[in-house]
């Protein structure tokens, strides 16, 4: 009866809500990423949270003598592997490079943002628009979430739906 697993929110909101700063930077990626609200860019700054975090804990183990170094390297390799998949990292990368990724590398990779770069859309309004209305597909399936992460190799499957007449 009903969902087991009980929903989580998959953003953190800031601690200073009225920071002038911080508010402004977060209207600029707003209005240039085409979001609906402040929450789509909550939930990827939560994303990269989690990366650096990951990432930072590490960089301390990852010199430690015995198994827990070897652990840590494979969890090192793993990590460096999936946002390598995701397009965020280029190859040969480090945990060094996890460090300084900004929230605009995941920006990036939202289907919205990707529809725009390739020029089906005029506007990144009409992107989400598009999406939204089910014209995009991606790997011959209709996506309708602009925030979809586009993986890597999926970029170049990412085109307008053809629609059959019935």
């Amino acid at each position: 009866m009903g969902d087991p697993k009980k929903s989580r929110k998959c953003y953190v909101s800031p601690v200073r809500p009225w920071d002038r700063h911080r508010l402004e930077r977060d209207n600029q990626l707003v209005i240039a990423y085409g979001l609906r609200n402040k929450r789509e860019l909550w939930r990827f700054q939560n994303i990269l949270r989690k990366y650096r975090r990951v990432a930072r804990d590490l960089l301390g183990k990852i010199n430690l003598p015995g198994k827990e170094g070897e652990i840590a390297k494979a969890k090192a390799q793993a990590v460096i592997k999936k946002l390598q998949k995701y397009g965020v990292l280029q190859e040969n990368s480090t945990l060094d490079d996890v460090l300084s990724l900004t929230v605009e590398n995941f920006l990036e990779r939202r289907l919205q943002t990707v529809v725009f770069r390739q020029g089906l859309a005029k506007t990144i309004k009409q992107a989400r628009q598009m999406i939204v209305h089910g014209h995009i597909e991606v790997d011959g399936r209709k996506v309708t979430s602009p925030s979809f992460i586009v993986l890597k190799d999926l970029e170049k499957k990412v085109g307008i739906r053809v629609k059959e007449n019935a």
